[in-house]
């Protein structure tokens, strides 16, 4: 089971939303790349890193950061945010990254979509977010009128490497995770599941890591739990090791 801290950038600070919401901003820290190196102290296998800015104007804002906290890493970096043409998941790739989120580009765009899982096999995965059963896109901000099991068949023919998915209503919200709706889509992919959203606490770590025995689930991101203490992340992953 891999615990994917979260460091996401907005304005060049690290900061956590609840529920995604742009006015619901809390920052943690005026240095993202010290955080990241932090996590990595604490045990951390891989980072998540999230562009906010990029998710929310559609391009990339923080590049030179992201590329930095790359070369301070020995662990991987998964990212995402305002990735949404060919170029740009090049640049980060060739920067250091070693896969990436895609959301937006591969619900609006399929096109786009499976030519970034072509030239980038292994590298791409994408990150489903719903509110209400319905996914969002462009940050959360637009509804797209879909579902996962819309999508789903067509995103894992594309060549989707990973899935991300993310529960909005318990984003940030410390609230434990949608264990069935978990098990519901691992049972559906071939390919490694992320749950994000919820995660708060040791117990929740030992209620998820039965499912990642079972099925294709990974495991999961965590954000306010390990900057507010709720989550102990050196000590989860000791939990983790112990099993």
């Amino acid at each position: 089971m891999i615990l994917f801290p979260a460091v996401d950038i907005k304005d060049g600070r690290c900061v956590r939303l609840r529920q995604g919401r742009a006015d619901a901003e809390t920052v943690f820290s005026d240095d993202p790349a010290a955080m990241a190196r932090h996590w990595q102290a604490q045990g951390a296998k891989w980072l998540h890193v999230i562009d906010l800015d990029g998710a929310f104007s559609g391009m990339p804002a923080n590049f030179e950061l992201i590329r930095r906290i790359c070369a301070d890493l020995s662990v991987p970096v998964q990212l995402g945010g305002g990735i949404r043409d060919e170029a740009t998941a090049k640049a980060y790739l060739d920067a250091g990254v070693q896969r990436l989120i895609i959301g937006t580009v591969a619900l609006e765009e399929p096109d786009l979509y499976a030519r970034l899982c072509a030239a980038f096999p292994g590298r791409i995965g994408v990150s489903l977010d719903a509110e209400g059963g319905r996914l969002k896109t462009k940050g959360w901000v637009a509804d797209s009128g879909l579902t996962v099991d819309d999508v789903l068949p067509r995103l894992l023919d594309a060549g989707t490497a990973f899935v991300i998915y993310t529960d909005i209503d318990r984003d940030g919200m410390q609230t434990g995770v949608n264990l069935a709706a978990l098990e519901r889509l691992a049972g559906m992919c071939p390919v490694p599941v992320i749950a994000a959203g919820g995660v708060a606490t040791l117990e929740d770590v030992r209620a998820l890591y039965p499912l990642t025995l079972t099925s294709s689930v990974e495991g999961a991101i965590t954000g306010r739990a390990i900057y507010t203490g709720t989550l102990d992340l050196h000590a989860a992953m000791e939990w983790i090791a112990a099993q």
